[in-house]
C-alpha cells in the first residue's frame, strides 16, 4: 500500500425530516434566483416534486421543471436539458431525484456553459481541466432515494446512446454547493426501489472497504455505512413509513458515495455495461454481482472483512459476511442471476470488453483482466 492520496470530501448538507421547506434558502446560498429543477420522468408528476415546485414558487423562484430524463440518462437527455436551461435564462440547477435525476441535473449545470462535447470531459487523466470552470452553473442537490449518493459526488454517469457505454464525467465543481436531505421524500419509494437503491449504497461501501488504495477516512466511513445498511435497510424495506430507518439509509447513501473516493471495483465495472446495454437498475445489478466478486477477491480481502464482520455483529468472519450478503439479497427480493434480467451468454464477451475499460477496475483489490471479467459474468449468469 502506498501511503499517498488526493482527498476531497463533501459539501454543505442540510439533513433532517421536513427540510424541503429550506430549499429557497439553499438556492440563495448557492446564488440562484432562477433555478431549473431537473428530475426524471417517473418523478415529474409525483406529489414530492409538486411540493418542491410549490416551495420554490412561494419564494419567488418560479417553478421551472425539466423531466426528460431516462433511467440511465444519456447525451440526448443532456442536450435537451441544456437547451431548456439556456432558453429559460436559468442561473442554476436543482438536481432532484434518484441517481438519474441527480446525475443529469449536475451535467446540465456543468455543460450549460461549455463549448466542447460532454465526452471530452470523461474521467480520464486530467481531461476535466478542459472545462471552463467559471461557466459551470451552481447546483443544489435534493435526493429522493437512498442509494447512489450522487448528491455528494463530483461526477455523473452518462450513457452514450449510440455505443451503449456508460461514461463517468468528472469535474470538482460538479460537487453541489448545497445538499438538502429530507428523508420524508423517500417514504413513498416502492419496495423494489428501496431494495435496489439501498443495496447500491451497500455495494459502494463494500467496494470502498475492499479497495487497496490508502484512504483511512473512507475506510472508516465505509465500515459504518455497511452497519447502517445492515441495521436499517430491512426495516425500510418492511415498512416504508419508518422514518428512522429512512433517515439512516439516506445517511448511508451519502457515506457510500463519499467512501468510494477510495475506489470501486469489479462489481461496478460489471454493473455499468449491464445497465447501459440492458437498461437494468444499477443497484440491483450491483447486488447480483456482489457474491461472485467477493469470492473472486477473497484472498485479498479476507482479513479486513474478518474484522468488519466482528464490528457488524456477523459471526464467521469473511465467510459469515459472504453468507450475510446472499441472505440480504434474498430477503430484498433480488434475483440470483443476471439471466433473470435478460443477460445471455452470447453477449458476455462484449460486456467483458466494455467492463475492462471502466475506471472502477482500478480499485479492485485483485488486478483484473478481460478473462477474469468473462469468468465473473458467467458465474453470475
Amino acid at each position: 500500500m502506498t501511503l499517498t492520496g488526493n482527498w476531497t470530501y463533501p459539501t454543505a448538507i442540510r439533513f433532517g425530516a421536513g427540510r424541503l421547506a429550506e430549499l429557497p434558502d439553499a438556492c440563495a446560498e448557492a446564488g440562484m434566483a432562477r433555478p431549473l429543477l431537473v428530475t426524471d420522468r417517473g418523478l415529474a408528476d409525483l406529489p414530492i416534486t409538486a411540493a418542491a415546485l410549490d416551495v420554490l414558487e412561494a419564494a419567488g423562484l418560479g417553478r421551472a421543471l425539466f423531466a426528460e430524463v431516462d433511467p440511465n440518462p444519456n447525451e440526448r437527455n443532456l442536450a435537451a436539458g441544456v437547451a431548456a436551461f439556456r432558453s429559460g435564462g436559468h442561473d442554476g440547477v436543482i438536481a432532484f431525484g434518484g441517481g438519474s435525476g441527480l446525475d443529469l441535473g449536475k451535467m446540465v449545470a456543468f455543460m450549460s456553459g461549455q463549448t466542447r462535447p460532454v465526452w471530452d470531459f470523461e474521467d480520464i487523466g486530467d481531461w476535466w481541466t478542459r472545462a471552463d470552470a467559471e461557466a459551470i452553473a451552481p447546483i443544489v442537490a435534493v435526493p429522493t432515494t437512498a442509494g447512489t449518493g450522487s448528491e455528494v459526488g463530483r461526477a455523473s454517469v452518462i450513457t452514450n446512446a449510440e455505443t451503449h457505454e456508460k461514461k463517468i464525467i468528472f469535474h470538482p465543481r460538479v460537487l453541489p454547493r448545497a445538499v438538502l436531505c429530507d428523508p420524508e421524500l423517500t417514504m413513498g419509494m416502492p419496495r423494489a426501489i428501496t431494495a435496489g437503491t439501498g443495496l447500491d449504497a451497500f455495494a459502494h461501501c463494500v467496494e470502498a472497504f475492499s479497495s487497496p488504495h490508502y484512504h483511512p477516512m473512507s475506510q472508516g466511513i465505509a465500515l459504518e455505512g455497511m452497519r447502517l445498511v445492515k441495521e436499517y435497510l430491512p426495516r425500510a424495506y418492511a415498512d416504508g413509513t419508518d422514518l428512522e430507518a429512512r433517515s439512516h439509509m439516506m445517511s448511508a447513501a451519502m457515506m457510500g458515495s463519499t467512501a468510494f473516493q477510495k475506489g470501486l471495483g469489479a462489481i461496478h465495472a460489471m454493473s455499468h455495461p449491464i445497465g447501459a446495454v440492458y437498461n437494468a437498475h444499477h443497484g440491483t445489478t450491483n447486488a447480483i454481482c456482489m457474491p461472485a466478486v467477493l469470492a473472486f477477491n477473497a484472498e485479498a480481502i479476507r482479513e479486513r472483512f474478518d474484522s468488519a464482520a466482528a464490528y457488524l455483529g456477523i459471526e464467521g468472519g469473511f465467510a459469515g459476511f459472504q453468507a450475510f450478503v446472499q441472505d440480504l439479497n434474498d430477503r430484498m427480493g433480488i434475483p440470483r442471476t443476471l439471466a433473470e434480467l435478460g443477460l445471455t451468454a452470447e453477449r458476455i464477451d462484449e460486456l467483458a470488453e466494455m467492463a475492462i475499460q471502466d475506471p472502477s477496475c482500478g480499485g479492485n483489490p485483485v488486478p483484473l483482466t478481460v478473462e477474469d471479467l468473462r469468468t465473473l459474468f458467467h458465474r453470475c449468469l
